[in-house]
């Protein structure tokens, strides 16, 4: 068998993939939490260096998003604010508050699974990484993981309305 050279789009494909990999675990342990199961990791240099799960209802913090707690963790490893070469793995497209703070950390590039056709801040609803009049702007690549990515929110909704829990996701 012949070993055929891997182009660097094809490695970081995978890459990107292995990573979502990790943030749909994370996303796993927040749906056990009873969270919305959304996950996320920081990668600088091929490390991880920050991991986040939501946690808004049992942190009872509105801004307790799973990229905020990844960022979070990622700034206390680096002893800085500012994520400068650092790559953001989120299984669902981050909201207005969330983009922004990507924005204000300086992340160099975004991945996320699933689209949000409700408070996605890049590209379904609005798309603030492409503002021209903001001072950074942030690689993004949507769809990583997609269906993976929306089933695990999709089964987790479905329960809920099973289960006929009252919330108030918004």
């Amino acid at each position: 068998m012949t070993d055929y050279p891997t182009n660097s789009t094809e490695k970081n494909q995978s890459a990107d993939e292995s990573y979502m990999q990790l943030a749909l675990q994370l996303a796993g342990l927040a749906a056990q939490a009873g969270e919305v199961p959304v996950g996320a990791i920081v990668v600088k240099d091929g490390i991880i260096i920050g991991r986040g799960s939501n946690s808004p209802i049992g942190m009872h913090d509105p801004t307790a998003h799973a990229e905020i707690a990844a960022m979070r963790d990622a700034a206390q490893h680096l002893g800085n604010y500012r994520l400068v070469d650092c790559t953001l793995y989120v299984t669902l497209e981050p909201c207005a508050m969330c983009t922004g703070a990507v924005q204000h950390a300086r992340i160099a590039k975004l991945v996320y699974g699933a689209g949000d056709p409700k408070t996605g801040a890049c590209g379904s609803v609005v798309n603030l990484m492409a503002e021209p009049k903001l001072n950074h702007h942030t690689e993004v690549i949507g769809g990583v993981l997609a269906e993976k990515c929306g089933a695990i929110l999709s089964t987790f909704f479905k329960q809920r309305r099973k289960n006929k829990v009252a919330t108030d996701y918004q």
